[in-house]
Parts: C-alpha cells; structure tokens; sequence
C-alpha cells in the first residue's frame, strides 16, 4: 500500500461502518479481491458480524449478530484492515475521505454504511434515553438499576422488546397508533400478543451462547456504535427497583406534548390541577391531557439516517426521509459511492412484494449486493438486482414468540383492494394472509406455524386462490400437501 505520508493511506476499496451492512459489504469486498488492500473505518470499538446463518426457505434468513473486536475480522481476512475512528468529511471529487483523527484515505470505490442514529424527542436531556446501539443500552440499565417507573415512547422494535422484557419497573407506554407494534403487525396479531404483558413471563432457557464484548465509551464524544437487534437485550439486566415482576400500563392514540423537570413542572399550572403525581426526576405531559410523572423517559421513536459527516460540499441525492439515494446497483447519485443499509433508501422501482424496512435483514442483504455491484463495475460484467428484493421477507422474535413477516404482509400500497384471512389459537399461533385478486400478497406468522416456506412459494408464484376461500386456513387441512 503505498501511501503518501504516515496520515494518508491509500485503498482500493474503503468501507465506512462498523455495522452489519459495513461488515458485511468489506468481508465480500476482502473475499473477491484477496490480493487488494479493503479498509473499514468504524466509530466504534467492536464491529458486528452474523453468526449462526441459516437459510430457512429461498427468501427468509435467520441469523445471530455477535459484537466482536476488530481483530477477529482482520485474522480472518489478512487484506482487510479495521480503523477506529469516526469520519470527519468526504471530498468525493477528489476521492479522499478525511477522519476526526486527522487521517486521510484515498480510495477508488468508497460504500457508505454508517447506519441512522434515533431521533430523539430532546436531545441532550439527561432524563431522556434513546436506545440504538449498545452504549446506549447499557446507559439504559443504569438508569433502569434505579428506578421505578418509565415511560416509554414509540411503537417499533426496540419499544416491544423494552416493554416485555423490563423486569421491577413500571412501564407507561405512549403509542401513536391505535394498537402495539404497527410496524410489524396488525390490530389482531396485538390483541393476540397483549396478554402476554400481563402474563408472567416464561423461565429464561440457558443463556445465550454468544460471546459478548462491552466496552465503555472512552472519548465520550457520544459517538454512534451500530445499530442494536432483535436480541439487544441477551446479557443485559433489565430490572428495576419494583419487586413487582412485570408491570405495563399503555396509553394509546397519543404522543408527548412536553417533557417537564421536577423544577419546571413544580412552578406549572399542572402542577396545581395534579396534586397526587408524586415527586419524580422528570414528568411526561401526553397529547391525551395526562401527565405521569416517572425516573426517566426513553424515546424509541425511529431513526434518522446518518449522512451528516458527508453531505457538506457534495451532491448527494436525498430521498424523502433523508437517506442517500440509490440506484438498483446501490450506487449513489455520486460517482465511485455506494451506500447501503440503514443510511441508504432504494430509489428503483420496487418489486409489487417488496418495501424497505431498516432491519438487520435488510443491512445484511444490502451489503452483501452492494459489493456485489462494486465487484460487476471494477470488472466489468453485468449483475441483475439481487432476489432477496424481490420479496419482503423477516424473521424476528416479539414476546417470545417466533414472528415471520412475508410481503405485503401489513397490506402495505394495496388500497382497499384486499381482503384478509384470519386463524388465531390464543396462546399458541396467530396467523394473517393479505389477498389481492385472489392472490397472495402478504402473510404475518406468529408462534411454530411451519407454514412461512409454503405462502413464501404461494407468494412468489401469484397462483390464484380464489377458489380455496376460507378452507386456505382451515386448520384440519395439511395446507403444504396442497402447494408442493
């Protein structure tokens, strides 16, 4: 590697994250090109890997994420180098980036893979929690060690996980929407997942197998590690100081209008009106004219893509909600770089079963392509848009569990035009399917269903089903031995 001075180095291929997407695009970049020197820069002192990868049907993919040192991904690919070290700027005309540590690398691809941080109802209140990565999680148990009551706001992943798996700690959850987790599912798949907040919880199985490095945020800059997943939680002590085990109470149909501090609120006219609120750290006015006072309040409310350290002084193309454009190859609307996962939104026209959720799947997925892309370009050969686009398909667990998200499967775009089949055996299986047209559109798959790899194949055929009717669901029928 022939570099200039001791700060700037040169790479053939530089990629920017430490995430899923990041991890993933340079292990693909360092496999086909094992003799050209890849760089990973990261802001965070660990990267995630996907371990345990399991390919349950054609379009569905289970996997763990562990954390690990960069080391491990270095031995394991002598030509890929990791730096630590978050980006300052990019002068993509020149093909140099510039990092807050002062290096400078020049590179001839560069796939942008820096994640989105959350959007925070306050920033810097320090009664205020966001959780996204791993820092922030273990910010989070602090506060947690300490209290007794929470209000959690927002209606994603990261708020069902919270609520359900918080333990000795009363938790006020303010949802816009008119049920939980609509981002996920539907109004019958929350009603058949309520009871489990009230439920006692199962006895954990043995602990998860997977190594875990923490590690303590030691510049304090609030630097972003990568995004958290669907088992954050493994590892962590989520309890607080209650002796009650599980203690969920949820306010729907509403937001926060103001966060209040015990002095603020004190001086408020509310403060009159509500004498029985009790003393708390911070207090959390809601839409609906309540207020609860509590010891913190986390806001779980989304994300944001990260673009900010490039944006200044090149022509980025944003979408909608801000992240950096891609074409269907995953190319920005700047020459020589690409992006992919959370940072990034699919500017191609979208297959009629597929629609971008930022979710571990997708980062792993888009990675991976994005390298692909880059490989095609650097070698000239053509590559067609990758299948896994072709249909939405995730795989998660909600409340313990099993949750398999198909298509459609939210009758996302469809309009009126649709209609649903319903199967739902409380405490066991909850199973919806979104038809259009007599046709398979969508499918949401609760509990050990073993139907996702036949309405993936009924999915993706588009074979017509009108004449099957309500007999699709209908228990006493072996519905695998019909679509084989």
């Amino acid at each position: 590697m022939a570099g200039t001075s001791e700060s700037e180095k040169r790479f053939r291929f530089v990629v920017v994250g430490g995430g899923i997407a990041g991890v993933t695009c340079a292990e693909q970049l360092a496999l086909q090109f094992p003799s050209e020197d890849i760089a990973l820069l990261t802001a965070a002192p660990l990267v995630k890997t996907v371990t345990n990868f399991r390919q349950v049907s054609k379009t569905l993919q289970d996997f763990s994420v562990e954390e690990q040192p960069a080391s491990i991904l270095e031995e394991k690919y002598p030509n890929l180098k990791v730096i630590h070290s978050a980006v300052k700027g990019l002068h993509a005309k020149q093909h140099v980036l510039q990092t807050e540590n002062r290096q400078v690398f020049h590179y001839e691809k560069l796939c942008l893979c820096s994640g989105a941080r959350p959007k925070l109802l306050i920033p810097d209140n320090p009664n205020v929690l966001g959780i996204r990565d791993t820092d922030s999680a273990q910010e989070f148990q602090k506060h947690l060690s300490k209290a007794k009551r929470m209000v959690v706001v927002g209606n994603g992943g990261i708020a069902l996980e919270l609520v359900y798996e918080v333990e000795g700690c009363e938790v006020i959850w303010a949802i816009k929407d008119k049920a939980i987790g609509n981002t996920f599912f539907d109004a019958g798949a929350a009603q058949f997942l309520i009871p489990s907040l009230e439920a006692d919880k199962p006895e954990k199985a043995l602990p998860c197998k997977r190594t875990r490095y923490t590690t303590a945020s030691k510049d304090g800059s609030g630097e972003l590690g990568s995004a958290l997943g669907p088992d954050w939680h493994e590892g962590i002590s989520l309890r607080g100081t209650e002796e009650v085990s599980h203690r969920v109470h949820v306010e729907y149909e509403c937001e926060i209008k103001t966060i209040y501090s015990q002095q603020d609120f004190m001086k408020s006219p509310l403060h009159t009106q509500e004498t029985d609120l009790g003393l708390w750290p911070v207090y959390a006015h809601l839409t609906n004219g309540k207020t609860f006072g509590c010891d913190f309040i986390v806001s779980a409310t989304g994300v944001v893509p990260n673009t900010e350290p490039f944006l200044h002084g090149n022509n980025f193309e944003l979408a909608d909600d801000r992240g950096l454009k891609v074409n269907e190859h995953m190319l920005t609307s700047v020459p020589d770089v690409y992006a992919a996962g959370d940072v990034c939104t699919a500017g191609w026209e979208p297959s009629a079963l597929w629609q971008q959720m930022r979710l571990w799947t997708q980062a792993r997925q888009m990675g991976w392509y994005a390298a692909r892309c880059i490989v095609a370009d650097v070698l000239e050969e053509p590559i067609e848009l990758d299948f896994c686009f072709e249909l939405f398909s995730h795989i998660t667990k909600f409340f313990n569990y099993k949750v398999v998200l198909l298509g459609k499967f939210n009758a996302q775009g469809l309009g009126s035009n649709h209609e649903l089949l319903v199967r739902c055996t409380k405490g066991h299986e909850y199973v919806k399917v979104v038809l259009s047209g007599g046709r398979m559109m969508g499918a949401i798959l609760i509990g050990e269903t073993d139907l996702e790899e036949t309405f993936e194949n009924l999915i993706l055929n588009q074979m017509d089903l009108s004449s099957y009717g309500e007999e699709l669901l209908n228990p006493n029928i072996d519905i695998e031995d019909y679509f084989d």
